[in-house]
């Protein structure tokens, strides 16, 4: 079962923070799909389970989405 922390969901500006990035670069990964993002009303937004598993990829050198 998943906690409630796993189930948040981020803003752009969050997950700039939690990064420690410019918004500008999480835009530009979001728009390039490179890292797990979805529009609600125009806006991105991120799962922040999704968020911790796309870092742990990243750390492993990971290039699942390179197809």
């Amino acid at each position: 079962m998943t906690s409630n922390a796993d189930e948040e969901i981020l803003t752009l500006k969050q997950v700039a923070d939690f990064l420690k990035v410019t918004e500008r670069t999480i835009y530009r990964l979001a728009t390039a799909k490179k890292i797990p993002a979805f529009k609600v009303g125009g806006t991105w937004r991120f799962s922040k389970a999704e968020i911790t598993e796309w870092i742990q990829q990243q750390s492993k050198g990971g290039k699942a989405d390179k197809t």
